[in-house]
């Protein structure tokens, strides 16, 4: 099971830095540089809190196992979205709010497009 989700999670990490590398190259060959500069901290945070939330999950599956309790980290994840928007409202001359917010979508929006893709193969 834990594989499974490890391989899952390769994919998606190699999905989110292609459109982490997508936004370096709008940002350096676009006017909206706060927009892509948004797009960019929200889908890092997003990376970190798929990797956070992997990590969970196996903490989860070892500690099932061994029959202790665990948290899967959703304070941390809620912290980590609450970080990036406080960067947005603090310095808005840098990071575009609504950006931001989409880029801490963006792990759920690449796991609804890969399981689509991933559906549609078998």
């Amino acid at each position: 099971m834990f594989e499974n989700l490890q391989l899952m999670f390769y994919r998606y990490r190699k999905y989110i830095l292609y459109l982490l590398a997508l936004y370096v190259l709008a940002w350096g060959f676009t006017d909206y540089k706060t927009v892509f500069q948004g797009l960019l901290l929200g889908t890092s945070m997003s990376l970190y809190n798929l990797w956070n939330m992997v990590r969970k999950q196996k903490q989860f599956n070892s500690a099932l196992e061994e029959g202790k309790k665990v948290s899967l980290g959703t304070a941390s994840r809620m912290a980590t979205a609450i970080v990036a928007v406080f960067f947005a409202l603090r310095f808005p001359e840098y990071f575009h709010l609504i950006s931001v917010i989409l880029g801490l979508m963006t792990m759920y929006i690449v796991i609804m497009i890969d399981f689509a893709i991933q559906h549609n193969r078998t």
